[in-house]
């Protein structure tokens, strides 16, 4: 199997403040000028801190889910993967991020980016579901 990626256990974090009012991202709208409370993007983003990791993306076939390279992604190792979930997979000793797709007893890995083909299970091949991605972490600058 191959090496664990770069993984970086997550401990409490600084609260952030928090606006209220939702940000439009049609038209502008009359912007509130306060702040009402904080978020904590620990709590917010981690529900089980022990089997919680962050990895970071490389590569592109996951850019119709809103994954780009360099993104981190807050990935849960203590979830059961679902139907349609974007999961950390591992396949022949490799790792991948891709949407999971179970129909009917069969596994495919899907990518959300039309360069790429489903990967399908062949005869003898092993996947491991490595952890549920729940959510993406990005800069924009």
């Amino acid at each position: 199997m191959a090496s664990i990626p770069h993984l970086i256990p997550q401990p409490g974090g600084q609260p952030v403040s928090l606006v209220l009012a939702p940000v439009r991202a049609g038209f502008p709208s009359p912007a509130d000028d306060y702040l009402d409370d904080s978020i904590n993007l620990h709590e917010y983003l981690v529900e089980d801190p022990p089997a919680t990791f962050i990895v970071r993306v490389r590569g592109d076939s996951m850019i119709g889910a809103g994954i780009d390279n360099g993104d981190l992604l807050v990935v849960d190792k203590g979830l059961t993967a679902n139907h349609g979930d974007i999961v950390i997979a591992v396949l022949d000793g490799e790792f991948t991020v891709k949407r999971l797709h179970r129909i009917r007893g069969h596994c495919a890995l899907i990518a959300e980016n039309p360069a790429y083909p489903p990967i399908r299970l062949a005869d003898g091949q092993e996947l491991e579901v490595w952890g549920v991605v729940r959510g993406c972490v990005k800069r924009f600058r």
